[in-house]
């Protein structure tokens, strides 16, 4: 089959997530048909730098015979059985107590999930039944943040705070707020931030960071403490476009959660694993989350598989005095996915990738990555771990572009051209690639984000120039 083939039965079958349908068949899809290391092959021979790690989660790179021999054999000795009913088996019993043994020392137990949204499905009904069982049934309000991503399930959009998500499908779970997110370049440093609140322009971005963390403590007091139940947050919001908190942040966000008696649940669906360095992204920060959603990376994305890393005193009290939890999926620990899993981490310990983030790879290319902040187009090249993101501005004002002009859309589309995936989130460019990305690798990334960066730059001195977007929508996934 050719290219047109596969595109005429994708535009004829297939809903794509997060597409504009009729715009994406009259285009016609990428087809992407093999991979290996950080490259992506599509039908028509491009070999593409894969910046994304597919969707922030292929950290072990493609091609790994390993994770294929894994699957391979746990079908050949048990395919399927589910955990319901006082049932286990060998692979998630296994993978319990290795995420248990990476986690923070006061999480000791796992619920598991087919993915990150169900993992904050479960999150939601986690927290409301811990309260009820502690014999406070009216502390039902989570806070998230503005901006943020927790799946695309109803109860992960009402959760997130992506305003275009909650302006589909009808009424969201009630009971949850949020608060402004710390995102120091769109909304600290000067002009109107993406939230529409305003604040002072120029401001210094530790001060902007206590300033985000005084709106949660804010919204607490208004909601009333014995009301709210728990605050929802990525250690870095990833989807949000690889926003790095000011480092006053979290500290202060700790100060205030210990003032109240509020569980922290920090989204690890992106930052775990190895992305920012250290197993989760919670112990970067130095925090110590009551639960903590996984998935992506968890798998390096060879099967889909998620949960939630329960801490102790939560778990204690499900165990102790909850009687039946009234929550599952059929594929809950799915023996298959829970085998691969086992092996990805297993891989991920013995190769040191997570180290190797920290103290080779993910400075490498930090200082690569920020030398791109010298080209025109880029008011901040920001990054930790191998997580980063470029903040495209008119090279005239420094100031971001009109919306309308879809600016970063066309670096993307310029990106893949050139062989380079690189998403963009409005006029933010972000990468996230796999954790075994070679420094010659990064260097190509660079050059390839850099050619793109000139070419988008040309484009826009074309007279008239009238990016439009491409109909292959972007997940916040």
């Amino acid at each position: 089959m050719h290219t047109r083939d596969y595109q005429a039965l994708d535009r004829a079958h297939y809903l794509h997530p997060f597409t504009d349908f009729k715009a994406l068949g009259e285009e016609g899809s990428r087809i992407i048909e093999h991979a290996e290391g950080v490259y992506i092959h599509d039908s028509e021979g491009n070999r593409i730098l894969d910046g994304m790690a597919g969707l922030w989660c292929v950290n072990l790179g493609y091609g790994r015979e390993e994770l294929v021999a894994a699957a391979t054999e746990q079908m050949r000795q048990l395919p399927y059985y589910n955990s319901f009913f006082k049932t286990a088996h060998p692979p998630a019993v296994k993978l319990a107590e290795t995420l248990c043994r990476l986690a923070p020392a006061h999480v000791n137990h796992v619920f598991f999930t087919g993915s990150g949204s169900e993992a904050n499905d479960t999150v939601l009904r986690m927290v409301r039944r811990y309260w009820a069982l502690k014999g406070q049934p009216d502390k039902q309000w989570v806070i998230g943040r503005k901006n943020a991503y927790h799946g695309s399930t109803v109860a992960g959009v009402s959760l997130g705070g992506m305003a275009p998500m909650h302006a589909q499908g009808g009424p969201l779970v009630p009971k949850i707020a949020h608060v402004r997110q710390p995102y120091w370049f769109g909304e600290g440093r000067s002009g109107e931030g993406r939230s529409g609140e305003g604040r002072t322009a120029g401001q210094d971005p530790e001060a902007f960071g206590r300033e985000c963390a005084a709106a949660l403590e804010a919204k607490i007091q208004e909601l009333g403490e014995e009301n709210v139940a728990a605050f929802i947050a990525e250690p870095v919001q990833g989807a949000g476009g690889a926003i790095i908190p000011p480092e006053s942040y979290w500290p202060a966000v700790k100060a205030v959660l210990a003032k109240y008696d509020i569980l922290l649940v920090v989204d690890e669906v992106i930052c775990g694993f190895g992305r920012l360095g250290e197993w989760f992204g919670s112990v970067h920060y130095g925090l110590e989350p009551d639960l903590m959603p996984i998935a992506k990376g968890l798998s390096s994305g060879y099967l889909p598989i998620g949960g939630v890393l329960v801490g102790d005193r939560v778990a204690e009290t499900l165990i102790e005095e909850g009687g039946e939890f009234f929550h599952g999926f059929t594929y809950s620990g799915h023996p298959v996915c829970a085998a691969v899993a086992q092996r990805n981490l297993e891989l991920l310990e013995a190769e040191g990738l997570v180290d190797r983030v920290r103290d080779e790879i993910g400075p490498y290319l930090a200082s690569r990555w920020k030398a791109l902040e010298a080209h025109p187009l880029v008011g901040e090249a920001r990054s930790l771990g191998l997580i980063g993101a470029l903040e495209l501005v008119d090279p005239a004002t420094g100031e971001r572009f009109a919306e309308s002009r879809g600016v970063g859309t066309l670096c993307r589309d310029l990106c893949f051209a050139g062989g380079l995936v690189m998403r963009s989130v409005g006029d933010t460019m972000i990468i996230s690639p796999p954790l075994v990305i070679s420094r010659d690798e990064i260097d190509e990334l660079i050059d390839k984000a850099r050619a793109a960066l000139d070419a988008t730059l040309a484009r826009l001195a074309e007279p008239q120039s009238d990016p439009r977007p491409d109909p292959q929508e972007e997940s916040p996934a």
